[in-house]
């Protein structure tokens, strides 16, 4: 992670946003107590197969860091390479499967019904950065809709076809996308398509951001034999 660059702007944005999913996760929940089952021990979203945002991905990095150290860092850097060979199968099994004429929405009903384990989970079923964790998490107890396509915990008490607020991840995901955008104008990285890129938590732990990674100068130009 490089030093160089001032993330906190982006990521005040980024917690706006967080504080707003929390919000509408806490207003659901005061309107449906008796169907949202999130509780203390519960890891079922920590299986879930989802991506995240550069601006999301970066954060996680950085206060993954930040706040674990030593062999717990190491433990987790190595569960997280392990989930991340797991999920690239997935992922190009899913590719092939589209490349060969199958319908999209069983693939992607087929993808979302994989289990990995994050790598953040800990053998108490406890996230080990879950002051920090990403927004899909914070709001995989209630109904959400993505692409027109609805979702709701399986051990929540929403049936299916059920009329109930729901959360637009499509919203959210525009939102993570524009502050991406910004961030990557604002280090004027040569990657211009950067803010595009998705990866899964583990991927994101496992991520260097340095300059080279993030497509920008050093500052450190090499010279030519001619130079004095």
């Amino acid at each position: 992670m490089t030093s160089e660059i001032d993330f906190e702007p982006f990521f005040k944005k980024y917690e706006a946003l967080v504080g707003l999913a929390d919000s509408a996760f806490e207003r659901v929940k005061s309107e449906n107590g008796d169907l949202v089952k999130c509780k203390s021990g519960c890891s079922d979203c920590c299986h879930a197969l989802f991506d995240l945002t550069l601006v999301e991905a970066i954060y996680i990095n950085y206060r993954f860091i930040e706040a674990v150290a030593g062999k717990k860092r190491e433990q987790i850097l190595e569960r997280a390479n392990s989930a991340d060979r797991k999920i690239y199968k997935i992922k190009r099994q899913a590719h092939k499967a589209l490349m060969n004429g199958e319908n999209e929405v069983k693939i992607l009903a087929d993808v979302g019904a994989e289990r990995v384990r994050c790598p953040l989970l800990d053998e108490k079923e406890m996230c080990e950065l879950y002051q920090h964790r990403p927004i899909t998490c914070r709001i995989y107890g209630i109904p959400t809709v993505i692409q027109g396509m609805s979702h709701a915990c399986g051990k929540s008490g929403f049936a299916e076809g059920g009329r109930y607020p729901t959360v637009s991840m499509d919203t959210i995901y525009k939102k993570l996308y524009e502050i991406s955008t910004e961030f990557v104008a604002f280090i004027q990285s040569k990657h211009l398509k950067m803010a595009d890129i998705l990866v899964p938590v583990s991927m994101a732990l496992i991520t260097d951001y340095d300059a080279k990674y993030l497509g920008i100068s050093d500052g450190k130009e090499e010279k030519g034999e001619n130079d004095v």
